[in-house]
């Protein structure tokens, strides 16, 4: 088989192009997210939640969030650990899940441990069960720990046997999230949730899970770190290529090849699919980035919630800014220039930061230093 030999731009337009991210805008929301694949929750509002400006920064201004919580409401699309999937994608999943507590060759340990403790608290999962059958859906706090063998760790699930058997049941295929409460979880028994569809079997499923990952991808690593719940490789899906100046090989999505590229500015979240495997970013976008919201904050350089700030193809900055809902503003503090942007580069960043602060129905407040950055770009 041919191996195809990319550019780093012909690459990052194979990616920027596959995450809908040119030019002209998607219109369609189901559309997005079948494309994309999955959406993270991730419930941090410093701007928008993560799922919220996903969609925004594909669909514009014309995107609503009730738009995605109806969706979520008529299950077209189900949250399914942390990811909002198509809900017809279930049946890529229901092969996985009737053999979870099935051991497999040369699995790692800590696997076979999971599974010994969720059949010694056999009786505290058909407890969770009848509630949910009787009452559902409940939060982990409405359901009381019958627990015989507490959840050991050395983080914050330590003890937290119910939230853990959970997670536990939703891999095994029992329950579901219906819902949210604020910020917790509704659970529910996985039959009132999930559509009634029939599994795929678990190597077809695999290999369609790898193809539509390397479709919303376009070009990614065949082999990767593990990811505890959405792999960042894409194992023989697509054709092998590699990226001139980036060492190892890659994986790509044939139909993005020799395409025409429009590229826009955008405006992302720290979550988003684009920017989300660092060593990826930075091997073909050459762009330094990660989330320092868990950082102190004389230790950030660049803002709690700071946006990626994408140029066409290129990453040209990161935008610190803080949706202040209670003043009504939404609050730029600096915008990060990896480069000096030029004019067209400042017309179109100022352009979305102003569309973002429409579609937060916020009036923008920028710092003298953001505001001074972008007139002395549209100078040049």
């Amino acid at each position: 088989m041919t191996v195809h030999e990319l550019s780093r731009a012909d690459a990052r337009r194979i990616a920027v192009r596959a995450q809908l991210l040119d030019s002209p805008r998607p219109t369609d929301l189901l559309d997005v997210v079948r494309r994309l694949t999955m959406l993270q929750v991730d419930a941090t509002a410093a701007i928008a939640p993560s799922a919220d400006l996903v969609l925004w920064s594909r669909l514009g201004s014309s995107y609503s969030p009730a738009d995605l919580q109806a969706a979520l409401d008529s299950r077209t699309l189900v949250d399914l650990r942390g990811m909002i999937r198509p809900s017809e994608d279930i049946a890529l999943y229901r092969a996985d899940m009737a053999g979870w507590d099935t051991a497999k060759p040369g699995e790692p340990g800590y696997r076979a441990s999971r599974r010994e403790w969720f059949r010694a608290n056999d009786a505290c999962r058909r407890d969770i069960l009848a509630r949910l059958e009787a009452s559902g859906p409940l939060s982990a706090r409405d359901i009381p720990d019958t627990c015989a063998v507490p959840w050991k760790s050395t983080g914050w699930t330590n003890n937290r046997n119910v939230t853990q058997m959970l997670e536990f049941m939703v891999l095994r295929g029992q329950v579901a999230v219906a819902g949210r409460k604020g910020r917790d979880r509704l659970w529910d028994l996985a039959k009132r949730v999930y559509p009634d569809n029939k599994a795929v079997p678990a190597g077809e499923a695999q290999r369609i899970r790898d193809e539509r990952r390397l479709r919303a991808l376009g070009i990614a690593r065949a082999q990767g770190p593990e990811c505890p719940v959405e792999p960042q490789d894409v194992a023989d899906a697509g054709e092998p290529a590699v990226v001139e100046g980036v060492r190892g090989s890659w994986r790509v999505d044939p139909s993005m090849l020799d395409q025409p590229f429009s590229g826009r500015a955008a405006l992302l979240s720290p979550f988003d699919r684009l920017v989300y495997d660092r060593k990826r970013t930075d091997e073909l976008f050459e762009y330094d980035y990660y989330v320092e919201m868990y950082k102190p904050a004389d230790q950030r350089r660049w803002g709690f919630f700071a946006l990626p700030i994408l140029y066409g193809d290129r990453f040209v900055g990161k935008l610190d800014a803080t949706a202040d809902r209670k003043a009504g503003v939404l609050r730029v503090d600096a915008i990060h220039q990896e480069v000096l942007f030029d004019k067209a580069t400042a017309a179109a960043v100022g352009h979305e930061i102003e569309d973002l602060a429409r579609w937060l129905e916020l009036d923008l407040s920028r710092s003298r230093a953001a505001d001074k950055a972008l007139t002395a770009a549209r100078r040049r």
